[in-house]
């Protein structure tokens, strides 16, 4: 779990160090920012979609999944609940950034990848070279959004763990395959945060993170039938 702590810890820094900067940029440069954030987002989005589309051995998978997952998300209401809990600080687009830079710190392939080679091999390159990257990125975005981008180091700490003891318990589940697909639902998660922060189409990303839950169902369905 050393690979994860660090990345936490790089996440809460940066977060840290980014949100007393925020305190010196003009609206107009925030306005930036923003900007940036959003193409970044709807770029790493595609790109994790392309790279990963073609290997898919399911490709309808990923359809049922969204339409899936956003009927979930809607009833649960993540979006509105996280909403509320933006009003407790001072930005009241911490929602929209909080749930961007969430999708960037955990469904990138480092983040997926990191703690299943920590786990069964003790290495934890992928998680240091993760760590390096999300240091730079909650600069960005506390610098953007505020202090509260740190709760996402609360929600890498978890996904990362959970990763961790699955792939301690249950090595033989999490796939290949398992992953390309994560790898697509996530991709396009990512790229919908990006259209919301840019205001081309409020896509609710928060609403369909349960839609990455049905990939991991279906390939354990199918691992307990084969």
């Amino acid at each position: 779990m050393i690979g994860t702590i660090v990345n936490t810890a790089t996440i809460l820094l940066g977060s840290f160090i980014g949100s007393i900067a925020k305190k010196g940029i003009k609206e107009e440069y925030k306005g930036a920012l923003f900007t940036a954030m959003g193409l970044a987002a709807t770029a790493l989005g595609i790109n994790a979609i392309v790279n990963h589309l073609p290997d898919s051995e399911y490709p309808v998978l990923f359809i049922i999944s969204l339409a899936a997952g956003s009927l979930i998300g809607t009833i649960i209401d993540i979006e509105g609940r996280f909403q509320r809990l933006s009003k407790r600080f001072s930005s009241s687009d911490l929602g929209q950034g909080l749930s961007t830079a969430t999708l960037i710190f955990c469904i990138g392939t480092l983040s997926i990848l990191g703690p299943i080679e920590s786990a069964l091999h003790g290495d934890h390159t992928f998680l240091f070279t993760n760590a390096t990257l999300d240091f730079v990125t909650s600069m960005v975005f506390a610098s953007a959004y505020g202090i509260g981008i740190a709760i996402a180091a609360g929600i890498l700490f978890c996904w990362q763990g959970a990763i961790y003891l699955i792939a301690s318990l249950l090595g033989a589940v999490i796939s290949t395959e398992l992953m390309t697909e994560l790898s697509i639902v996530g991709g396009i998660l990512i790229a919908s945060s990006g259209l919301s922060i840019l205001g081309i189409k409020d896509c609710k990303t928060m609403n369909l993170l349960p839609s990455l839950l049905i990939p991991v169902i279906w390939f354990l369905i199918k691992k307990f039938f084969s």
